[in-house]
C-alpha cells in the first residue's frame, strides 16, 4: 500500500540527508538515535497511558529513523552492515511499542482482551519478518503480503494515538484489524514461499 510512496519519500528527504551527511551524521547513527528513541518513547508514555503524547515522541523518532537511507545515499555509505542493522533494530523498535501498549493494557488500562490482541500483533510481527528474512535466506524472494512493517506501523500509531485523544472503537478497531492483517500476511508469505521453493524432493523408498 505504501510502496508506491517510497520514491516520493526518497525524494523529499535527500535534501534532509545531504545537510546531515555535512554535519558527520552517518546512517548508523541516525538508525540508532531513532530506534533509541521509539523504545525510550514506548516504554516510558505508553505504560502510564499517556497514548497520544507517547505516539507523537514515537512518529518523531520513527520519520528521523527513514533518514538513515538518505544519509547513506548522500554518502555513497551503503553497506550489508548497515543494512542488516537497520532491519534488527527496526524489530526492537516494533516490540517496544507493543511491549508498552500490553504493559498498559494489563495494568490501568485494564483490558485483558486487547492485551491478548496486542500480544498477537507483537508476535505476529516477529512471524512476518522472520519468513522474508528465512526465505531470502534460502534463496528465494518473499517481498508479498497486505501488511509490510510499514503499513503495520501507521495503522498501529494512528489507532494507538487516536485512542489517547479518546476517540471511541478505533485503538480496539484498529488492533484487531492490525492482528487480521497481519495473519493473512503470515499466509501469504508462507504460501508465496513455498510456492518458489517448489514441491520437496521425494526420499526413495529403503529396500
Amino acid at each position: 500500500m505504501l510502496k508506491i510512496l517510497r520514491p516520493v519519500t526518497a525524494r523529499v528527504l535527500q535534501p534532509v540527508g545531504r545537510g546531515l551527511a555535512r554535519l558527520g551524521v552517518t546512517p548508523n547513527m541516525v538508525t540508532l538515535v531513532g530506534t533509541v528513541g521509539v523504545v525510550a518513547g514506548s516504554l516510558f508514555f505508553y505504560p502510564r497511558g499517556d497514548l497520544y503524547v507517547g505516539t507523537v515522541v514515537i512518529t518523531v523518532f520513527v520519520l528521523f529513523d527513514m533518514l538513515d537511507g538518505a544519509v547513506a545515499r548522500a554518502t555513497d555509505a551503503s553497506s550489508r552492515w548497515g543494512a542488516f542493522l537497520d532491519s534488527t533494530l527496526d524489530r526492537l523498535s516494533d516490540a517496544a511499542v507493543f511491549s508498552g501498549l500490553l504493559l498498559w493494557f494489563i495494568g490501568d488500562g485494564d483490558d485483558e482482551t486487547l492485551a491478548w490482541v496486542t500480544l498477537f500483533c507483537l508476535v505476529s510481527g516477529f512471524g512476518v519478518s522472520y519468513i522474508k528474512a528465512r526465505a531470502e535466506g534460502l534463496g528465494v524472494n518473499c517481498d508479498v503480503g497486505v501488511a509490510e512493517r510499514s503499513e503495520r506501523l501507521v495503522i498501529g500509531l494512528v489507532a494507538i494515538g487516536l485512542g489517547g485523544l479518546d476517540v471511541p472503537y478505533v485503538l480496539a478497531g484498529g488492533l484487531w484489524l492490525l492482528a487480521v492483517l497481519s495473519a493473512v500476511t503470515i499466509v501469504q508469505r508462507l504460501i508465496e514461499t513455498r510456492n518458489r521453493l517448489g514441491e520437496p524432493r521425494q526420499h526413495a523408498d529403503n529396500p
